[in-house]
């Protein structure tokens, strides 16, 4: 007989000591048309590839879901045969959720969205619109625009000026490009990352104004502004003068969020635990990545780890250790993932320790609703491409402005949502 678990006895599973996973089966479209908040999006035919990376604990509690159809059984079926041992299926489906009277949110990457907005209402995140920045730029007043998104990103379309810093690099290189008087200005395609890029600046110190550009080049379009594109103007690796100081800057951060360092003696011991789920992330670049990591950690840049929490570590209550060369990006990161309530450890022995190896250890890139979900924030999306919007096309620029909307209104769903509980701080 199938295990299943209702929606009720789902909501005390959230909340009781015991890690838990939960999966919607169902392909991305249905799924970003509405899911439970914490579900991250897996189908059956991605399952062979996909669940030793994201549910990498087989005894990990797992709970299956669709919306009527038969995915949750298909997939529930393919991890039990491949060596899951706990895994129910939402009786009812989402439809069963929704008519307890709990909370379907639209949309991708939802969790880390949402944190993105939570994180503005806390902080009072300082922003400027697209509107007065172009001004600031006619007025030849000091400038560094940062974009915080993937250099891909960055290479199919940009702020004029802009240099590409993806949003863990930032306060790594941010140090070697201060200019005391220039005002530091953060982008991305939307919200999340700009927001988020723009904190940790101010959180690390830098000594100059940083503002959150609103809306990113969503918002620059909206105004009718133009975008480059095909720019390669990428910040630079750090100078050991600006990594000295990123690192000093990183430090203080660790003090003041608790990030605990651990050694890899730990993780060993971590590794062998039967109750407790472990994720190893190396938080540097692809292409530091892909030039040697350590065993078994698996390639998540900072900006992006957080960005898409749902995409890299699926498991409630597990716990994340996270790598670089300097403890300054795994610093970073950790203190935003412990915003999160992820409990999150740094790699005190950096990722020159070795032994090294060279694969990806990565998912396959036949799995985008895993991978790279379709999605408003990215390069990829039709929503962001000027070119509609400034050939008239009205619908691609009603599609922005939703998008804008529905990120913003995710503060909202969550203050009625009784369920969230988002963070272990309390703040939110």
């Amino acid at each position: 007989m199938t295990p299943t678990i209702t929606a009720r006895e789902l909501t005390t599973a959230l909340f009781d000591e015991n890690e838990l996973a939960i999966v919607d089966a169902r392909d991305n479209e249905s799924y970003s048309r509405g899911h439970l908040l914490w579900a991250a999006n897996m189908r059956a035919a991605d399952a062979k590839s996909a669940a030793p990376i994201l549910l990498p604990r087989r005894s990990t509690r797992v709970v299956v879901m669709d919306n009527g159809g038969d995915e949750a059984d298909n997939l529930r079926g393919i991890l039990a045969s491949d060596g899951w041992t706990n895994v129910s299926i939402l009786e009812g489906g989402i439809n069963s959720w929704r008519d307890a009277g709990y909370e379907l949110y639209s949309g991708v990457s939802v969790p880390s969205k949402l944190f993105g907005e939570l994180v503005e209402r806390q902080y009072g995140t300082p922003r400027v619109s697209a509107t007065e920045l172009h001004q600031w730029m006619e007025q030849k007043r000091p400038l560094t625009i940062l974009d915080s998104r993937t250099e891909r990103e960055f290479h199919q379309m940009s702020i004029p000026t802009a240099r590409s810093c993806p949003g863990g690099e930032l306060v790594h290189r941010a140090f070697d490009l201060v200019d005391e008087e220039a005002t530091i200005v953060v982008n991305c395609a939307g919200r999340t990352r700009s927001i988020l890029g723009t904190e940790s600046l101010i959180r690390a110190g830098i000594p100059s104004r940083v503002v959150a550009l609103e809306n990113g080049t969503m918002g620059w379009e909206l105004a009718d502004l133009t975008l480059d594109h095909g720019e390669a103007n990428f910040a630079p690796t750090p100078t050991p003068s600006g990594r000295k100081r990123a690192s000093l800057a990183a430090t203080q951060v660790a003090e003041r969020f608790n990030v605990r360092r651990i050694n890899r003696a730990t993780i060993n011991q971590w590794g062998t635990d039967e109750d407790r789920t472990l994720y190893l992330f190396d938080v540097r670049t692809p292409h530091e990545y892909e030039k040697g990591h350590l065993l078994d950690f698996r390639n998540a840049p900072g900006g992006q780890l957080v960005q898409n929490t749902d995409e890299y570590a699926i498991t409630r209550g597990a716990r994340l250790v996270l790598a670089d060369d300097d403890l300054t990006r795994s610093t970073m990161t950790a203190s935003w993932l412990l915003e999160m309530g992820w409990e999150t450890y740094v790699l005190d022995e950096g990722v020159n320790e070795g032994p090294l190896e060279v694969d990806t250890n990565d998912l396959p890139l036949d799995t985008p609703q895993v991978v790279v979900p379709h999605d408003p924030d990215t390069a990829d999306s039709i929503l962001g491409t000027e070119s509609l919007v400034r050939a008239g096309m009205p619908a691609a620029r009603q599609a922005m402005q939703d998008y804008l909307h529905w990120e913003v209104g995710l503060v909202d769903q969550y203050d009625r949502d009784d369920l969230a509980r988002f963070t272990s701080t309390g703040w939110a």
